[in-house]
Order: C-alpha cells, then sequence, then structure tokens
C-alpha cells in the first residue's frame, strides 16, 4: 500500500501541500495542464526552491488576473466536474470543496446552496486544492497518516472582520482531529489546509511503519524567527518496513446498548467477525436512570471501518459509534502441526521478543478430536504442546 504522511510541524495550507507535492515528484506540468482546463483566466503555477530557517524547500505561486468574484460551491464544482481532469481527481477535488462549504454554511447559519467562498473561492484555492488532487494521484498516494495541527495562535484578519486563530471554518473543518500546541503568532492552518486534512487523512499521530522512498517540503510564506515555516511530506509503502515481530495500527469501535436484546447482539457479534472483525467484546456497563446496558467494542483494519459500522447500525439499535486508532505490537507468528495420539493438531507459533517460541494449539481442533475420541480437551491440548516441546526441543 502506498502512504503519504503529512508532517504539520509548521501547520498546513494549501500552497504548502501542493509545493511540498511537487518537491516529492509531482509533475508541474501535469498539474498545470489539469488547472488549465478548468477555464480560469491566466492561471499559472510558478515553483521556485526557498530557504527557510536553512532548510531548502519548494514554495509554489499562483499567478493569476485580479478578481473579485465570490463563488457558490456549485460555482466551483461544475467547473471541476467540466474540466479534463481524470475522474478520481475530480472527485477528491469536489469532496474537499464540499468539506469547505460544509464548514462555511456551519459558521455562517446558512446552506449548502446558498454559502459563498470568498477566500477560499479565489483562484489561489481552488489551484492549491484541484493541484493536490491531481498531485495526490500523480504520486500514487493510496493512503494518508498526519501528525497532529498546529493552528498557530493570535488575530488575523478576513474577509468578515478581525478573529482569532484559528479562524471559525478551520476549527470546525479540524472538529475530531488532534491539534499540536504552537506559540507562532500567526495562522498556521488555513481553512483550505483544513479541508484537505479533514478530507484525506485517515489516522493521525506519529510516523506509521513504512519504507520512506520520497520526501517533499513545502513552503508557506512567512519566515518565522523560531521555526521553519514548511511541511513534511513522506511518501513510501506501508508495513514493507515492518518486521515480523512490529508495530503497527488499528481502529476501535465501540458502541453502548441499552435497548438490544442479547439474542440480536450475539447475532451482531457474529455477523462482525464474519465480516472482517478482529476481534469484537462486550462490556456490561450501567448507563442513564440506572439502565443496564452492554458496549460493543470492535478491533478492526481501517479498510474494514465502514463494512463493519454499517452492520452495527442494521443489526443494532444504536444512533452513533466511537471510533480512534490504537497503536498495537504484534508478535511474529507462523502456522503448524503437531503429532498426538489421536491425530493431527494445527496450531500458531509466536516469537518472543526474546527469540523463544511459544506453541499455541487451535481450540477448535483440539475439540474435534476431544469428541471423537469422548477426552477431556484439557488433555489433547497438554498433549499438542507437549509434541511441538519433544519436537523442537530434541
Amino acid at each position: 500500500m502506498r502512504i503519504a504522511y503529512f508532517d504539520c510541524a509548521s501547520g498546513i495550507a494549501g500552497d504548502m501541500t501542493l509545493g511540498a507535492m511537487v518537491d516529492a515528484g509531482a509533475s508541474m506540468e501535469a498539474i498545470q495542464a489539469g488547472i488549465d482546463s478548468l477555464g480560469l483566466p491566466s492561471c499559472r503555477l510558478e515553483s521556485e526552491t526557498v530557504m527557510r530557517k536553512g532548510f531548502r524547500a519548494t514554495k509554489v505561486h499562483v499567478r493569476h488576473e485580479p478578481e473579485h468574484a465570490h463563488r457558490h460551491l456549485h460555482h466551483i464544482t461544475d467547473m471541476i466536474t467540466a474540466s479534463a481532469l481524470e475522474s478520481a481527481a475530480k472527485e477528491m477535488a469536489i469532496a474537499i470543496f464540499t468539506r469547505l462549504a460544509e464548514a462555511e454554511a456551519k459558521v455562517h447559519g446558512t446552506t449548502l446552496r446558498k454559502v459563498h467562498f470568498h477566500e477560499v473561492g479565489a483562484v489561489d484555492s481552488i489551484a492549491d486544492i484541484v493541484g493536490v488532487s491531481i498531485g495526490w494521484h500523480l504520486l500514487g498516494i493510496d493512503r494518508l497518516h498526519c501528525s497532529p495541527i498546529p493552528t498557530g495562535s493570535g488575530f488575523i484578519q478576513i474577509a468578515h472582520g478581525r478573529t482569532s486563530v484559528p479562524a471559525p471554518a478551520t476549527a470546525e473543518l479540524l472538529r475530531g482531529i488532534p491539534l499540536a500546541d504552537s506559540t507562532v503568532e500567526a495562522e498556521l492552518t488555513t481553512p483550505t489546509g483544513a479541508a484537505i486534512v479533514a478530507t484525506l487523512a485517515q489516522a493521525f499521530g506519529p510516523v506509521p511503519p513504512m519504507t520512506i522512498e520520497h520526501i517533499g517540503y513545502g513552503a508557506g510564506d512567512k519566515d518565522f524567527p523560531t521555526q521553519a515555516n514548511l511541511m513534511r511530506l513522506l511518501i513510501g509503502n506501508l508495513g514493507a518496513s515492518t518486521p515480523a515481530a512490529g508495530q503497527g495500527e488499528i481502529l476501535v469501535l465501540e458502541t453502548n446498548l441499552d435497548d438490544t436484546t442479547g439474542e440480536v447482539i450475539g447475532h451482531c457479534v457474529s455477523q462482525l467477525m464474519t465480516a472482517g472483525a478482529l476481534d469484537v467484546y462486550l462490556t456490561p456497563i450501567q448507563m442513564k436512570k440506572n439502565r443496564p446496558a452492554v458496549t460493543v467494542t470492535v478491533l478492526c483494519l481501517s479498510d474494514k471501518q465502514q463494512q463493519l459500522e454499517s452492520i452495527l447500525f442494521r443489526e443494532t439499535t444504536t444512533l452513533g459509534i466511537r471510533r480512534w486508532t490504537a497503536q498495537r505490537t504484534t508478535l511474529q507468528r507462523e502456522d503448524t502441526t503437531v503429532e498426538t495420539p489421536w491425530g493431527t493438531v494445527a496450531g500458531k507459533v509466536a516469537t518472543l521478543p526474546g527469540g523463544a517460541r511459544r506453541f499455541s494449539p487451535e481450540f477448535d481442533a483440539c475439540q474435534q478430536l476431544a469428541q471423537s475420541h469422548q477426552l477431556p480437551i484439557g488433555q489433547v491440548m497438554d498433549a499438542a504442546r507437549h509434541a511441538y516441546a519433544n519436537n523442537n526441543n530434541p
């Protein structure tokens, strides 16, 4: 899996993201060709190498004729739809702009149809978002992880007047996303940058296990006295550098049920396991009005999230599901078989950090032999462990 990691030590903006992608190898010519097909007046991209606090980075400038248009969402989506972009890039750009529009509509108390963009509807932001969508696919990215986001501090002037950092739309877009502390008195994260992260990132935290192949640095406009104003982009393959005993991420899905029967919950657990959950477990709890209830916790990989959440919504009465990313450490495991006096037993061998190996017989295999020979299952399991020990400790 091709993975990208946004290292946002100085926040994130559209031009920083686009600069990092170009610096990592995305073709400026291909991005320019896609932007040309939007029909924007004389919009040209220019890149230059700049220095930020002693670090080299790429700065992408959007050059265009002056304009004062306040575009609505449908104006921008129509422009993207009619362009010559690949369908996947179109969908991504529209998704990012829709996320922006939802945030703007929320903070201004209006609807998606009526909301109009100011700064984020300008040519600069359109070029940044469309350019990032093109760059994403040029670089072959499948999945995005991101560091916690610093927003900066202080005040900025926007079309609606003076406001504190983060700007209202930026704060709305960053709901549920971990923020990082920053003492820099500037707007480090813009609405455009926040919309890109909120739409594309699937996990937040440290750099995941990956083999790094490309690194790109995208520069912001300002020079800060205390830190480099740039965003770092790491691109590589997820898991390729993970040792057999390694670390990774899983999703935890969780919901509380106080009005679903035990039979239905049991059926739901079976459905979740069949659909690919790594594990499902139930915890008895007590909810409001002293009602006994159950917490259903599902462990899964990220690509199973939507399918498993759909099962929870379909099979239970839940109205909401909590979700977060958890770090886990796994041992190296391999399948093996051993011979007992009553037949073959399959099992797994785990290698511990110190190099010792531990054998665990499969319960189902032991149960089958115990039933067919009318033996206690513990006797069969002990025999399987004894057989493995004898074969591996001559």
